[in-house]
């Protein structure tokens, strides 16, 4: 019954689909003929996007690639959209000002730390140029595919092999943002989630002539965040029946890398990307993860930011801190260097 209902919505929305796909591909004619111009930064921008909406792994192959780069020495910043969907207020310890941000800025933020600074704002050309400013030369275009306002020396799009190409139909029947032909447009393909996929990457094969990379995504730290301080789960809390709930572009993707790295998942529970969290919600799936059998709940870093101080009181909550490792990096750093120098001239 679910599956002919989506298919029946599917079919209610493709209309729309077809306008969103004139719209996408007049926007892309436009800068392909110079009728609408790019903003070019002094310093290398290198963008990391997707052609499907969310849950392909931009977030840490973003803070892969800057920490790859401010471990090379190179002066390195994230630019993002940064949709201020949360509110955090001031921090009277240390004196920080209250402020509106993103949960992916705050996931950026946890890892990158103080090594790369993150220039968040719809105008990532002013962002940048304040950068610039003050000696940095690399910027890493978060979600940039799209961003085209913004020029580019390297195009990195992620494809998810669990579900590469959202159901095969443009926004809003689909998930696709753009059409598969736009894959011309990208310098190094990454499928993330996979370690070798023949029959997709001879689908990518039709599409693009970009090099096709590989990585997963690698369990850093399994931590229990509540009751009491945050610290490392024990073997025996391993174990556990965990009832897994997002609020992310992908939820299947998540819920399948819990599975493989071996946890056993009692339930799971999908929520809107970007989704604001209450205490009834939260009540409401700890009553889920009761009538599932579940013995612990387990969430993702985006998540967990986004959980702020709500209380959790049936079960022990765990989050999974992640990194996306590719499986060829030094072949996938010389492919973008490649990119880099046919558009800039050879790199020092």
């Amino acid at each position: 019954m679910n599956a002919l209902l989506g298919e029946l919505w599917k079919t209610m929305l493709w209309p729309f689909s077809l306008i969103f796909g004139l719209v996408v591909r007049l926007r892309l004619w436009l800068y392909r003929h110079g009728a609408l111009k790019r903003q070019r930064l002094a310093g290398i921008v290198v963008s990391v996007g997707n052609i499907t909406t969310g849950g392909t792994g931009k977030t840490p192959m973003v803070v892969w690639l800057a920490g790859q780069l401010a471990a090379a020495g190179q002066a390195v910043a994230v630019l993002t959209r940064g949709y201020a969907s949360l509110e955090l207020p001031a921090d009277a310890a240390s004196g920080a000002p209250g402020r509106k941000v993103s949960d992916e800025v705050l996931v950026l933020e946890s890892h990158l730390g103080d090594r790369v600074p993150i220039g968040v704002g719809k105008d990532r050309y002013r962002s940048g140029r304040e950068l610039e400013r003050k000696g940095v030369n690399w910027f890493v275009l978060d979600d940039g595919f799209q961003h085209l306002q913004l020029a580019r020396d390297a195009d990195l799009v992620l494809v998810d092999a669990l579900n590469p190409f959202g159901g095969g139909m443009l926004l809003p029947a689909g998930r696709l943002r753009e059409p598969l032909s736009s894959l011309r447009r990208a310098d190094a393909i990454v499928l993330t989630r996979s370690e070798g996929d023949p029959e997709l990457e001879a689908e990518l094969r039709r599409r693009t002539s970009a090099p096709i990379f590989h990585a997963q995504t690698q369990l850093l730290a399994l931590t229990r965040v509540t009751p009491g301080p945050p610290r490392p789960a024990t073997d025996r809390e391993r174990s556990a029946k965990f009832f897994a709930f997002c609020a992310t572009g992908n939820p299947g993707a998540f819920f399948a890398d819990l599975e493989r790295w071996k946890l056993v998942l009692a339930g799971t529970a999908r929520l809107p990307d970007h989704y604001r969290y209450t205490q009834r919600r939260v009540g409401e799936l700890e009553e889920f993860a009761a009538e599932m059998g579940g013995t612990a709940m387990i969430c993702t870093e985006k998540d967990l930011l986004t959980l702020g101080g709500l209380r959790f009181s049936r079960f022990p909550v765990f989050t999974c801190r992640i990194a996306l490792c590719p499986a060829e990096p030094a072949e996938l750093w010389r492919t973008l260097v490649e990119a880099i120098e046919r558009r800039r001239g050879k790199l020092a």
